[in-house]
């Protein structure tokens, strides 16, 4: 019997069908190591997962990968959940991941170095964004879980150094897949709900690297940078380091350790006080001595004596200084006053009452205007002269011009 041939995508269409009819392999869990991992433009990631002995191709999408809890890594090993998936226009299958989980220390110090690469490359962990932790507090706010072991220890240590400062304790989960996004919902309301808040502790006590795998994601990294309120990092023991402790600004090796970092002594602190007071109290009190002692070996009457002759010596600098001003200031007058003398004689040298004086007179027109040329008259007209002690009217007569 003859078998009726298909066309390529007509069987690629059925295997399709057989493989996402398939109940198992609708939702399989595959273990094995990433390689050629590519992160595509649209944010969908492709890699393979291989064993010793095989390998599959792999998708995840870009709406998938925002859930990851951490970064992923050529060599990691994980434990991928999806489907397989057939492309038909390729006839290949893959799968397509849903969630990854990691285990194993190796992994997830792969995890933590990439993401820790990454930040430290924006600048996250630079010195230069790090904000004093204020000195004085008034007001402290703690987020980590209520009923962890670190909130007694840090209000144990917070109350008695320093019980005048207020503590807000702000509950949160501090391990599992929703503690970080909590931790770091908590950061921003703690910003945004109580401003007045001085200092921030966040953390936990010790335990395993999954135990404490919140404060190394990447979420609670950002919203740690983001804070205004200085953070005190305070996670696990003090050989424990996360990403947290690198973007806060001041890491604490425990919970105990940030309590004692985030407020004073206030019996340290009266100490101080107290021994200041005393050192105050002894300086002073040889400073006044030896002015006392200065003022002994002074001699009051010889220092009088010095005090009369200095006067004595400023009054006769005046009197010297009064005589030559005094005669700089009449110099000046006389000087002044020859000058205007010069400048009268010039001035009645030339007033026309001292020329009539002599013998001239002056002619004026009927408009009262001076006549310096014959041509300024004619036959009839009327004029004035003027004379040093009175006036002539008189008319023309004959013009004679000079030649």
């Amino acid at each position: 019997m003859a078998i009726k041939p298909v066309k390529v995508s007509q069987l690629n269409a059925y295997i399709k069908r057989v493989l996402q009819s398939d109940p198992l392999l609708g939702n399989v869990c595959v273990v094995g190591e990433i390689s050629n991992l590519k992160f595509h433009g649209t944010g969908h990631v492709y890699f393979t997962l291989k064993d010793e002995n095989s390998k599959i191709s792999c998708f995840l999408a870009a709406e998938n990968l925002k859930f990851l809890r951490f970064e992923l890594a050529d060599g990691m090993e994980i434990t991928a959940e999806g489907y397989i998936y057939l492309y038909e226009k390729g006839g290949t299958y893959s799968l397509n991941i849903r969630d990854i989980q990691i285990a194993g220390l190796g992994n997830l110090s792969i995890a933590f170095e990439k993401l820790k690469e990454r930040l430290s490359k924006e600048g996250l962990f630079d010195e230069k964004y790090k904000k004093p932790i204020p000195s004085f507090p008034e007001k402290i706010a703690v987020i980590t879980s209520e009923s962890g072991a670190a909130v007694r220890d840090i209000l144990k240590i917070i109350k008695n150094r320093n019980n005048i400062v207020d503590v807000l304790v702000y509950p949160v989960l501090v391990q599992g897949p929703g503690a970080a996004p909590d931790i770091a919902d908590a950061i921003r309301q703690v910003n945004q709900l109580f401003p007045e808040i001085d200092t921030i502790i966040v953390g936990r006590g010790g335990g395993s690297i999954e135990e404490l795998w919140a404060f190394n994601e990447e979420i609670v990294a950002r919203s740690i940078f983001d804070s205004r309120i200085p953070v005190i990092s305070a996670v696990g023991h003090e050989i424990d380091f996360t990403i947290s402790d690198f973007v806060a600004d001041r890491r604490a090796e425990t919970p105990t350790a940030a309590a004692q970092m985030a407020v004073p002594d206030v019996n340290d602190l009266k100490s101080s006080i107290s021994q200041l007071k005393m050192n105050l109290q002894y300086q002073g009190a040889n400073f006044i001595r030896k002015k006392e002692l200065q003022l002994q070996r002074c001699n009051i009457e010889a220092m009088a004596s010095k005090f009369e002759n200095r006067i004595s010596l400023q009054i006769n600098d005046i009197n010297n200084q009064y005589k030559e001003m005094f005669t700089l200031i009449s110099n000046l007058i006389y000087n002044k006053k020859n000058k205007i003398d010069s400048v009268k004689e010039q001035l009645e040298a030339l007033n026309p009452q001292n020329i009539m004086e002599r013998g001239y007179s002056a002619l004026l027109n009927s408009e009262g205007e001076f006549l310096n040329s014959v041509n300024a008259l004619k036959i009839h007209d009327v004029f004035t002269a003027v004379l040093k002690d009175g006036r002539i009217e008189g008319s023309v007569k004959e013009i004679r011009k000079d030649k």
